[in-house]
């Protein structure tokens, strides 16, 4: 029984779907995404872990039409394996371990509650107003934009620059969306190197900095350099990882927490729940649905053959919902303890930036329980219709 990715019912709400899917098996060949899914939190494990399974980039094609878009994830530490990933994963795990996620918490809180009492008067003034538009797309784009260091001309590009480009993750993306992923692949790639070269004559307290810094102690010491290239795909994967991730957890997670009304009320009287609260949104309704690894060699994914060179897919929104792992998965629970979720993916490729988006999240949260500790839906909110890169178009609240 495959799904259609691109059918609107499913869109709404895919879980049902994936529960059938697990009473089935807990791997399904899926003909229209052309490649294996694993539906079991178990079987996803196996694939986001799996030695005999890696990363393995494929150009866009045709390449001569991507050249900028194929450079940034030819380039990427998502998109490699062996020596070359965990020699750029050190370097940026190393800068981040500089304290860059407890420099910006201040900014971040503040920046929450700013934005957020700015769409709590417009709520009062206007009877409503959209979360999406006024907090969840402008919060993580600033604090990326603060992260890296990267110039006040520049901001306001980001967010566009970001959807442009994670559109090419869907399934089969059209003309119009493909153009424009590599038109803004060049555009932010140039932005990126003018930064770099900046930063390596300018050093500031930014993680682009001490990339650019630490770079320069590995050659000082002979080990290998990272080029130029490197350092712009990272720094592309963390404004595409970290903006899109936080957004759509934003939105999904307020949306369920007003749909299960008495659990934004316990959030509400408890603040104490934040931490638990953050987790729970990111299994309920992941941001990120479909990761694929590629098998290395001939090997089997719970049982299920996956000869070498075929793309596996771990399906994260059905292995949140797991009932062999997490108890009466369907329900929205604010202080679940027991969460092993997935949502920052698993093994060699665990997100790095996984505490900043747990601040941001935390951040919003607090800011609407004290600002709009009564707020409900104004009106449906619309889908995007994407199921890879799974989020809300708007989101409008009012009290």
């Amino acid at each position: 029984m495959p799904f259609d990715p691109a059918d609107s019912a499913f869109l709404d709400d895919p879980y049902p779907t994936f529960s059938a899917l697990r009473a089935l098996g807990p791997v399904h060949e899926h003909p229209m995404l052309g490649m294996p899914v694993a539906v079991s939190h178990a079987a996803c494990s196996e694939v986001l872990r799996g030695r005999s399974l890696g990363r393995i980039w494929a150009d866009a094609q045709p390449a001569a039409e991507f050249p900028t878009f194929n450079l940034l994830h030819r380039n990427s530490l998502l998109e490699r394996e062996g020596e070359p990933h965990d020699r750029l994963r050190t370097l940026v795990a190393g800068a981040f371990n500089r304290g860059h996620t407890a420099r910006l918490e201040p900014a971040v809180s503040a920046l929450a509650d700013r934005l957020v009492a700015e769409l709590a008067v417009q709520v009062r003034h206007t009877g409503s107003a959209d979360l999406m538009a006024g907090v969840a797309h402008v919060l993580p784009v600033e604090v990326i934009a603060e992260l890296l260091g990267l110039p006040e001309s520049v901001r306001p590009r980001l967010r566009g620059w970001s959807t442009a480009i994670v559109a090419m993750y869907e399934p089969d993306p059209d003309g119009r969306r493909r153009a424009r992923s590599e038109t803004a692949s060049a555009e932010f790639v140039d932005a990126l190197r003018e930064v770099i070269a900046h930063r390596r004559e300018h050093p500031g307290d930014d993680l682009m900095s001490d990339l650019v810094a630490a770079d320069l102690d590995a050659e000082r010491r002979g080990g290998a350099p990272v080029s130029t290239d490197e350092l712009v795909g990272t720094a592309a994967l963390l404004l595409m990882a970290g903006h899109e991730a936080t957004v759509n957890v934003i939105g999904n997670g307020v949306l369920a927490l007003l749909r299960h009304r008495a659990q934004w009320q316990r959030l509400v009287a408890d603040p104490g729940l934040s931490a638990t609260a953050v987790e729970e949104l990111i299994r309920f309704d992941p941001p990120l649905q479909l990761f694929e690894r590629t098998a290395l060699r001939d090997t089997t994914v719970a049982g299920h053959g996956v000869p070498a060179g075929t793309k596996v897919a771990a399906l994260l929104g059905a292995a949140a919902h797991d009932p062999q792992i997490f108890d009466d998965p369907a329900e929205l629970d604010v202080g679940r303890r027991r969460n092993p979720h997935l949502g920052f993916g698993a093994g060699v490729h665990y997100c790095l930036g996984a505490p900043l988006a747990r601040l941001e999240v935390a951040a919003v949260l607090d800011a609407l329980r004290r600002r709009l500790p009564g707020m409900v839906l104004a009106a449906p909110p619309r889908r995007r219709p994407d199921f890879v890169m799974r989020g809300l178009r708007d989101l409008r609240l009012a009290t």
